[in-house]
């Protein structure tokens, strides 16, 4: 694979394996263990692997390597590791990374079970959070402690849609020695580089625009070599949260398609929130990639001027509007993914973050008429006109 190569070109190129058949397609290798040649071979292989060896599928396997080659390229990291689900990514990136003691930093708008993994599971371990407004850097520099060794935050916010620079926390966070980890799901990595804007350690749930076709769970930590490699395959391979080869294989055919399907996502979810803004049954429209939005022009810088492929739309009738207005919709489906090549709308209050206390939900701006829009691959002339008539039989 060439360094010179563009984005589209390395999602399909990139990483490829070939066995001694020259298939065309990546083979699938659903294996669980490797044959070795002697006994000397297969104890050299556990004191120090070569390249392209494999001894157990906890561990590594080829085609799975294949994936984790190419979504490395595509983020411009070093290395990265391959996980059963995005929130096994999330797990094994914090968990690895900290211990009883330690300080970490983190945006309070998250994903409810984000917040679970640090409030519920690092906390009860010892380590101390501290929960921030991710867009006010004040906070993240009253928050930065000697001992702080990492921050986390979703470089951009579900379901409110807020964008966080990246490179300012990294600075912030840099200055006293702490890790930038940062969940990069919306953000994409066709559209973010977020390691090049200063973060150490980017999660993808790659169940999302990875596959962007709703079949497989899977995801993905990127990071150096030396973090991958000496802190996280260690603490995963023993836990046993590693990605299946057959969903590897599913999760290589999305790349090859990710910048086509992301870029016209991005092009939809402008033009559907530009029709909506100011609709009347609305109190507001969510979409970074709208010049009113409040971090538009760090959007510009960030994302290189696009919004993203999802919008959230705030019923000002609460959640009988909304309700209404889910079960209005013809074309999208209702459903808690996105990133899809369908289009889906998702109610927060009540399914992704139905958890969170009633007080946190209003501080977070998930207020009961918030509808997460995730947009598809379908025309975007149809889903305005779709948008706009189960707005109006919300009003009814």
């Amino acid at each position: 694979m060439s360094d010179t190569w563009n984005k589209a070109t390395k999602m399909v190129h990139g990483g490829t394996r070939r066995s001694q058949y020259n298939e065309v397609s990546e083979a699938i290798f659903l294996t669980q263990g490797f044959v070795y040649e002697t006994a000397e071979q297969a104890e050299a292989r556990f004191i120090e692997l070569g390249p392209d060896e494999f001894i157990y599928a906890r561990y590594g396997n080829p085609t799975v390597a294949m994936f984790e080659d190419r979504i490395a390229a595509l983020e411009g990291a070093e290395d990265a590791f391959a996980t059963a689900s995005g929130m096994a990514a999330v797990n094994g990136a914090l968990c690895a990374l900290l211990k009883a003691g330690d300080h970490v930093v983190s945006a309070r708008a998250l994903f409810g079970s984000c917040l679970y993994i640090l409030e519920n599971i690092l906390a009860e371990f010892g380590v101390e959070i501290t929960l921030v407004d991710g867009i006010d850097l004040d906070q993240w520099r009253a928050a930065m402690r000697p001992d702080t060794k990492a921050v986390f935050f979703e470089s951009m916010s579900n379901p409110t849609l807020e964008v966080i620079d990246i490179a300012a926390v990294a600075e912030i966070a840099h200055s006293v020695g702490a890790t930038v980890v940062v969940d990069n799901v919306f953000s994409t990595p066709v559209f973010s580089s977020a390691i090049a804007q200063g973060a150490d350690v980017v999660i993808y749930s790659a169940t999302k625009h990875i596959d962007g076709q709703g079949r497989a769970l899977g995801g993905v930590v990127l990071g150096t070599k030396d973090f991958i490699r000496g802190t996280l395959e260690p603490y995963m391979k023993h836990t046993g949260g590693s990605l299946s080869p057959f969903n590897a294989w599913v999760l290589l055919k999305g790349l090859e398609t990710i910048t086509l399907r992301v870029n016209a996502q991005a092009e939809s979810a402008l033009k559907i929130a530009t029709a909506l803004q100011g609709h009347a049954a609305l109190a507001r429209t969510i979409y970074p990639g709208l010049p009113g939005h409040a971090q538009h022009a760090l959007v510009q810088r960030q994302l290189g001027g696009k919004g993203g492929t999802v919008l959230s739309v705030d019923l000002k009738q609460g959640k009988e509007a909304a309700f209404k207005f889910l079960n209005a919709l013809t074309i999208a489906v209702i459903s808690n993914n996105l990133g899809d090549a369908k289009s889906i709308a998702t109610h927060p209050a009540t399914t992704t973050h139905q958890r969170l206390p009633e007080a946190q939900k209003e501080d977070l701006g998930i207020t009961p008429g918030l509808v997460r829009f995730s947009v598809g691959l379908e025309d975007a002339d149809d889903l305005i006109a779709d948008l706009l008539q189960a707005l109006e039989v919300a009003q009814k």
